[in-house]
């Protein structure tokens, strides 16, 4: 890896005719004519699973679920209402996805 000797950034290779060429983002070009090979490797083989599951950040707390009676949901509050008044809390159940509200 070499860096450029301007702003101390790493120099990429950039081709100019047959010779290959050190450069920067800063407008810095090595003056000296590299032989190098440039290469780019892609395994065309491997295949890439895409998973489609949900993946929950959100807190959880000990709560009854009025839909299917879990007792484990996940929460989160929102301030629905003026800033004077108290924020509701809403919840979702970890079994069954129900999202309900609480107003304090």
């Amino acid at each position: 890896m070499l860096f450029c000797p301007k702003c101390h950034g790493i120099l990429t290779p950039k081709k100019s005719g047959r010779n290959i060429k050190m450069v920067c983002t800063c407008g810095f070009t090595s003056k000296k004519k590299e032989n190098m090979v440039i290469k780019e490797k892609m395994d065309l083989g491997k295949r890439i699973e895409v998973i489609d599951k949900k993946i929950e950040t959100l807190p959880k707390t000990k709560e009854k679920c009025p839909k299917c009676s879990n007792e484990e949901a996940y929460w989160w509050i929102v301030q629905t209402r003026s800033a004077d008044e108290a924020a509701t809390r809403f919840f979702k159940c970890t079994k069954c996805s129900h999202t309900w509200r609480e107003y304090k």
